[in-house]
């Protein structure tokens, strides 16, 4: 099981995937020119949430169409750190999914 993660560091802000830097996934579409961000809904959050569901489906295209509702429902409502599971982003996508 993956876990993903963010926190706002002196540094700025790190997201990452098992302790590893998150790929923004700027080959499947660029919302944002700033990286990511989180806990409103943004070009930045979209970015964050792309690049979770990407990782985590491994599909692009269905990664895309739940970019809108993933960023609305989950990544706009993140604390300033957050974490979260696999099996938390699969329970979000069949949450979604059944809207």
């Amino acid at each position: 099981m993956k876990t993903y993660a963010g926190d706002r560091t002196i540094d700025g802000i790190i997201v990452t995937v098992d302790d590893a830097p998150l790929d923004e996934r700027l080959d499947i579409r660029r919302y944002s020119e700033n990286g990511f961000e989180w806990t409103y809904d943004g070009a930045e959050s979209r970015q964050l949430a792309l690049a979770i569901l990407a990782d985590h489906l491994d599909d692009a295209d269905h990664a895309l169409s739940l970019v809108d509702p993933f960023t609305t429902e989950v990544v706009a409502n993140f604390d300033n750190t957050w974490e979260m599971t696999s099996d938390d982003v699969a329970q979000a996508i069949e949450a979604l999914e059944s809207t």
